[in-house]
């Protein structure tokens, strides 16, 4: 059941997207503790922080996702975020770890890398239909962009982003 209250927030959240467009303003999730920070576009390099737990927003390291997370991460931050769905006993899994590290610190202020652990968070990955691991999917918007599965070298994933991200 939808108020009129909620009507006219979805409405004036419509103008909040246009005007933070205009203002220069990007909202993004908090890595620890998933808050939304509100940071000026030019000042993405340096080092902002969140108001509610004083940890850095923009940190280049990998962000461990659960399915509430997930969802804050993906739908509610301007940035685009790329979600890597592994599992500890998977050895692909953990050959893309340390690419993944590299693309998050060198993407830093670009894109927000997180990580879900299929095995922790079935029900997300039943949702989102991962059938194998790792399976990377890269979201904006709240929509999914791109989706691959399998390893892959730092080369072409930075292509693979670019080329969806254009």
């Amino acid at each position: 059941m939808h108020s009129a209250a909620s009507q006219s927030d979805a409405a004036s959240s419509g103008n909040a997207k246009s005007d933070k467009t205009r203002s220069g303003n990007l909202v993004i999730a908090c890595p620890q503790c998933h808050t939304l920070v509100r940071v000026p576009r030019e000042r993405l390099g340096d080092n902002p922080t969140c108001a509610k737990c004083k940890s850095g927003v923009i940190t280049g390291h990998p962000v461990v996702l659960d399915t509430q997370s997930f969802e804050t991460h993906t739908t509610r931050s301007d940035l685009p975020v790329l979600v890597d769905f592994w599992a500890e006993w998977c050895g692909p899994c953990r050959a893309m770890a340390p690419v993944l590290d590299r693309l998050a610190d060198e993407r830093r202020t670009q894109l927000q890398v997180g990580k879900v652990n299929t095995d922790e968070n079935q029900q997300l990955a039943g949702r989102l239909g991962i059938r194998s691991i790792p399976t990377l999917i890269l979201f904006r918007g709240g929509k999914e962009v791109a989706r691959r599965s399998g390893s892959s070298d730092l080369g072409s994933l930075n292509r693979w982003v670019d080329r969806a991200l254009s």
